[in-house]
């Protein structure tokens, strides 16, 4: 049996042993230029996650204030593949005390076969919240990571 070790010594043995991360980023205010959900702005695409090496992720979204934002769309991936890891949902569909792992948030609870995943990261790329159709003007959303590494320098560190 190989055992992975990441860049801090520790041990990986088995492939449903995961870390966690959780990144909690500012509200949205996509009303305003260039601030998280704002439709086409320097925010968006906005990095949640900043990844090195090959990882296994799994993530899901807890919603702590309701989405505005009329037609807004919100997905969860990586560069050239947005959806990849939370496929496109209308944001004002996303509410308080929702789970968001899919198109279809559920209210407080959730079973982990439900999370998408585990979803292989190659080549560092991180992972990102893509705001479009657009902007999402109010409410947030945190996020809870389960990674592990595949290859030695893998990691998710939370980039908010």
């Amino acid at each position: 049996m190989t055992v992975i070790l990441d860049d801090n010594s520790k041990t990986y043995s088995a492939l449903d042993t995961f870390s966690a991360s959780e990144c909690s980023p500012d509200v949205f205010t996509g009303g305003i230029a260039d601030t998280r959900g704002n439709d086409g702005g320097s925010n968006d695409p906005y990095t949640l996650y900043t990844v090195t090496g090959e990882v296994l992720v799994r993530i899901f979204g807890v919603c702590t204030t309701s989405l505005e934002g009329g037609t807004a769309t919100i997905e969860i991936g990586v560069s050239g593949n947005t959806a990849a890891l939370i496929s496109q949902t209308t944001a004002t569909d996303i509410d308080a005390n929702d789970l968001w792992n899919d198109a279809t948030p559920t209210v407080g609870t959730d079973i982990l076969a439900n999370l998408t995943g585990p979803h292989l990261i190659i080549n560092g790329l991180d992972i990102i919240e893509t705001v479009a159709t657009s902007d999402i003007t109010a409410g947030n959303i945190r996020y809870v990571c389960l990674w592990r590494p595949i290859s030695r320098d893998g990691n998710v560190v939370s980039a908010v």
